[in-house]
């Protein structure tokens, strides 16, 4: 089953947690400092909240949950073939999950990203080039194909 993923900037997360979980009549599936997804079953949505304080009520990024690594790997190559520049991230750790992904940035320069979950993981991120809890600033997740600089809350979800 694949859905659509939509990360929103958050000025305050309990406050946008509250509201979310009365909008769409569920709790949230995975609540850290700063963060917060909801899987949600109808719409079959995931939304996930990043406390970015002065952003709210902004895009963080917008995504495309599927099934599988194979999956991924599937769209890697389609979107390839399609001429599109795709950033891949295998086996990254990032917002508090361990998956495989895909960048790729639209014509207004919204970031993408086609991933699945392998695993969850109790740090935001922690591989080489992804944001971890403790960093003060570093590169992350589709932020790291443009070479932007994040810090916990922005694109990475």
């Amino acid at each position: 089953m694949s859905r659509a993923q939509l990360a929103l900037n958050v000025d305050n997360l309990e406050e946008a947690v509250t509201f979310y979980s009365k909008l769409f009549d569920t709790p949230p599936a995975k609540l850290k400092p700063g963060y917060a997804n909801f899987a949600i079953a109808q719409p079959p949505l995931k939304l996930v909240l990043l406390e970015n304080p002065g952003a709210g009520g902004t895009i963080n990024h917008l995504g495309v949950e599927v099934e599988s690594s194979a999956r991924v790997h599937e769209e890697i190559a389609r979107l390839t073939g399609e001429g599109l520049f795709t950033d891949e991230e295998i086996g990254t750790t990032c917002c508090f999950a361990t998956q495989d992904k895909v960048w790729v940035t639209g014509p207004a320069g919204e970031k993408w990203e086609v991933y699945t979950v392998l695993a969850d993981s109790e740090t935001f991120g922690s591989s080489p080039g992804h944001l971890d809890t403790d960093a003060e600033e570093a590169t992350c997740c589709g932020a790291a194909a443009d070479g932007e600089k994040a810090t916990a809350g922005t694109s990475c979800c």
